[in-house]
């Protein structure tokens, strides 16, 4: 069977992973190749952030997390790597809503004048490595990715996937999308081997191979992709008031990137006419953490329909 994603980020490459090593023809097309995408500048930590409803976010993020930990033990050139890191909170909480996703979580008093928090293995991805790597599996199980600037979801192909990131909203005629703007620095290794967040500060430091990306911003309803000197001087103070080995590290490049943002995810099928439509977007700032959760989906709702 012939199905055409669209969108060549993160969550469009394991949809088409997912439905070529199933046995379908997959073409994937976008106006944005792999390292052009949103997907490119994520930290690519392991979290589920700004993604709802809870319970679905829940169970599409375990799918990923089991996935991405299967992955990391059996290729290293992956990108994947499962590494420790510890979540700094301001005040004693109960465990997060997400606790049933991973398979440990161990409280711990971090100091510093964060009054709780936990540790916990999680899979962190090197964007540009994973892509070529998730665009190479694809390409072995005869998938084909072509750039390709759609104004509208195909309508020459029975079944397509929109898988399109932050443009999945327009070609749906989806009102509830917008943009929510995140903006990084990207430091060298300074042998950092274990991550870091704040999440009520917004901060989080992501140590990859070779560099280390530190963040964030949330800025919802911004367009603008160009990176900002002020917001980039913010990010590092408090990325080295949280991780001190920080200081004097050297900035390697600035990086800012455009989220999907939705209500809600949305993973279910539309008939339109004769075609049959299978959206896959909407996934806020958890593209990675739930892309194989959500692939999975649109590949029993495919079957579901096919059987």
């Amino acid at each position: 069977m012939r199905i055409l994603v669209v969108g060549a980020g993160v969550v469009g490459l394991t949809c088409g992973v997912r439905l070529a090593e199933a046995g379908h023809r997959v073409d994937v097309v976008a106006r944005d190749l792999p390292l052009e995408t949103t997907s490119s500048v994520a930290a690519a930590l392991w979290y589920p952030y700004l993604a709802l409803p809870q319970d679905k976010v829940a169970a599409w993020s375990k799918t990923s997390y089991d996935e991405f930990a299967a992955i990391a033990a059996a290729d290293p050139d992956s990108g994947v790597r499962m590494l420790d890191g510890t979540e700094v909170l301001p005040a004693d909480a109960p465990d997060p809503w997400w606790r049933s996703a991973v398979p440990e979580l161990r409280r711990t008093s971090p100091g510093n004048g964060h009054r709780d928090g936990w540790s916990f293995v999680a899979p962190v991805v090197d964007m540009p490595v994973y892509l070529r790597w998730l665009q190479d599996r694809l390409a072995r199980a005869g998938g084909t990715v072509t750039r390709l600037a759609l104004g509208s979801l195909p309508n020459h192909t029975r079944i397509v996937v929109n898988a399109a990131g932050l443009a999945a909203g327009a070609l749906a005629g989806d009102q509830t999308m917008q943009p929510v703007r995140g903006q990084v620095v990207v430091l060298e290794q300074v042998g950092l081997d274990r991550w870091w967040l704040d999440s009520e500060a917004l901060t989080y430091v992501v140590p990859h191979a070779h560099e280390i990306v530190v963040g964030g911003t949330e800025q919802h309803g911004s367009w603008d992709r160009t990176p900002d000197e002020q917001t980039a001087g913010q990010i590092l103070r408090r990325a080295r008031d949280l991780v001190p080995e920080l200081e004097g590290a050297r900035v390697l490049r600035h990086r800012a990137g455009l989220r999907p943002g939705r209500p809600a995810v949305r993973v279910e099928e539309q008939r339109v006419g004769e075609r049959r439509v299978l959206h896959c977007y909407g996934h806020g700032g958890a593209g990675v953490t739930l892309s194989w959760g959500t692939a999975d989906e649109i590949l029993q709702l495919l079957e579901l329909e096919t059987t």
